[in-house]
Order: structure tokens, then C-alpha cells, then sequence
């Protein structure tokens, strides 16, 4: 038996919508990754970018589980001196529910070249609505 090895050209990418309202953020996020870095496909293979696209709605409905909306802190740093900035995850979730989103995706793919491609593939919206209804994207059910 053979071992198969996936091309760059052999890829087909399928559109996905995934909900987020009342969703675990951590969970969605795993969820997310997976599909981004094309997991969930028999045909995956780690050095190719064969991941689907990945629309997530409703970014500003999501939860966090335990004491972490007032705990967990988001930091930035602009690179000058005293740049320091911090946000709690209630301020995130509030304010930039997308970017809360992105980050924990991110984080969930691989550094270098290909996991900034496969990143490219996300695309967050804090409400319901989004612009890629010619794609025809299809539901995608959270377990």
C-alpha cells in the first residue's frame, strides 16, 4: 500500500459557516483550526495547505467558561517604552469580539509560512450576517 501525499494543486476547498453563539471559545477555536488546516479531510497532509474556508458568525455571542471573562488578560505592546497595554476578556468580548476569536485560532495553527496562508482562510463577523453568500457556504455542525 501506498502512502498518499496531497499537491498543492489537487486541493478542493470547501466553504463552511460556523455558528458561535453560545460556544465555548476554546472549543470553537480547536474546531476552527482543525477544519483551517484541513484535518478533517482524508487527504491531509501536514506540509500542504489543504483546509477549507471557515466563516464564523456571531463572534460577540460566544462564553467563557469559570471565573475567565474578569481573569484572562489579553496583552499588546506597542514597542515603545511603557506601551504595555492590557484588556480583560470581558473588554475583548465587548469591544473586539473578532479579534478574541482570531487570536485564539492563531494560536491553534502552525508559525511560519503555511500557517499564516491556512490564517488567511478565517474570517470572523461579530453578528449574524456576512457577505460570502456566493459561496454557497455550507452549515458546519459543532460536536
Amino acid at each position: 500500500m501506498k502512502t498518499y501525499m496531497q499537491r498543492k494543486e489537487d486541493v478542493v476547498r470547501n466553504w463552511y459557516v460556523i455558528d458561535a453563539e453560545g460556544q465555548t471559545l476554546g472549543r470553537l477555536a480547536t474546531k476552527v483550526a482543525s477544519v483551517l488546516r484541513g484535518k478533517h479531510k482524508p487527504t491531509y497532509t501536514p506540509h500542504v495547505d489543504g483546509g477549507d474556508f471557515v466563516i464564523v458568525v456571531n463572534a460577540n455571542k460566544v462564553k467563557l467558561t469559570g471565573n475567565k471573562l474578569n481573569d484572562k488578560i489579553y496583552y499588546n505592546h506597542s514597542r515603545y517604552t511603557g506601551g504595555l497595554r492590557e484588556r480583560t476578556a470581558k473588554e475583548m468580548i465587548e469591544k473586539y469580539p473578532v479579534e478574541m476569536i482570531e487570536r485564539a485560532v492563531k494560536g491553534m495553527l502552525p508559525k511560519g509560512r503555511l500557517g499564516r496562508q491556512m490564517y488567511k482562510k478565517l474570517f470572523v463577523y461579530a453578528e449574524g450576517n456576512h457577505p460570502h453568500s456566493a459561496q454557497k457556504p455550507q452549515e458546519l455542525k459543532m460536536d
